[in-house]
């Protein structure tokens, strides 16, 4: 394990922390010796009981900031009150996902799956590249197990993580990490016992198009904790630019070979014959 990539003192920034997989993330992290958490959520009364309770755990470590992460304004003013607070960001865990089609949810579902991730990247990276006078760090998105496979019941849902999975393979080219000292992971999470996937039913993006086929719909859920242990072990083991894979209870698995076989073979019908590919470069 590099260093860089331990856990103990760190200081995270983790959006969608007040509940589900994020508190999960955030208490995991201080069990290990993270230096302080800040949670960002929309959920302040859970927020302030969640930051609340770990305190009285972890001698106060934690801070709550409320921020809606569609919401631009709230983004860049959460992320400079936790910057004032901590001095500095090491680890951003961008968390925050809604798996909700239905007509009246889906585009600000899609601002916070995906705008909402991007622009705190985009913030994190002016923060800790090392080439600006920054610290380095890892900034960890959360894609899902839908953005590899048709889930034709969440379509958009399914496009929103699959851009969130290209985002990190786009963004942490061979030369990214050793410009920006900047770790970016890519989390590919599978079915796990939250409410994202409570009354799924309701969720879809038309309920006649689907109902033929939900009843073909099976998500083997796994528990919390096994997703938790996987980021775990993605943060100390995790390559720049790597994409693991948490599903059905098992141990995290770096995918990166796999995904980058994937698209190697797709990105050879775009390319011309005598022109290198991403792939090629070392």
């Amino acid at each position: 394990m590099a260093e860089e990539w331990k856990i103990k003192g760190k200081k995270f920034l983790i959006t969608g922390g007040a509940s589900g997989l994020g508190a999960a993330y955030a208490e995991n992290f201080l069990k290990h010796g993270a230096g302080n958490v800040a949670i960002l959520d929309i959920a302040e009364e859970a927020g302030t009981e969640f930051v609340e309770k770990l305190n009285a755990t972890y001698n106060d470590k934690a801070i709550f900031v409320k921020c809606d992460v569609s919401n631009e304004e709230e983004i860049k003013a959460s992320f400079d009150e936790v910057v004032n607070a901590f001095k500095r960001i090491d680890v951003i865990v961008n968390n925050a996902g809604v798996m909700n089609d239905a007509p009246n949810v889906w585009r600000l579902a899609s601002d916070i799956n995906w705008q909402g991730t991007a622009s705190i990247t985009m913030k994190g990276l002016e923060h800790m590249r090392t080439d600006q006078g920054g610290s380095g760090g890892t900034i960890i998105n959360i894609s899902s197990g839908a953005a590899l496979t048709k889930f034709s019941i969440v379509p958009i849902y399914s496009g929103s993580k699959a851009a969130v999975l290209q985002f990190g393979r786009s963004l942490a080219i061979p030369a990214f990490y050793a410009m920006t000292g900047i770790r970016v992971l890519t989390l590919v999470l599978g079915a796990t016992k939250t409410a994202l996937i409570d009354d799924i039913k309701s969720k879809t993006f038309d309920e006649v198009i689907t109902a033929p086929m939900l009843p073909y719909v099976q998500l083997a859920e796994q528990n919390i904790d096994s997703a938790v242990a996987a980021v775990t072990k993605m943060f100390e083991e995790g390559t720049p630019g790597s994409i693991w894979l948490s599903i059905y209870n098992r141990p995290g698995q770096d995918i990166t070979p796999t995904i980058d076989a994937a698209y190697g073979e797709i990105e050879k019908l775009l390319i011309p014959d005598g022109v290198e590919s991403l792939y090629d470069q070392k």
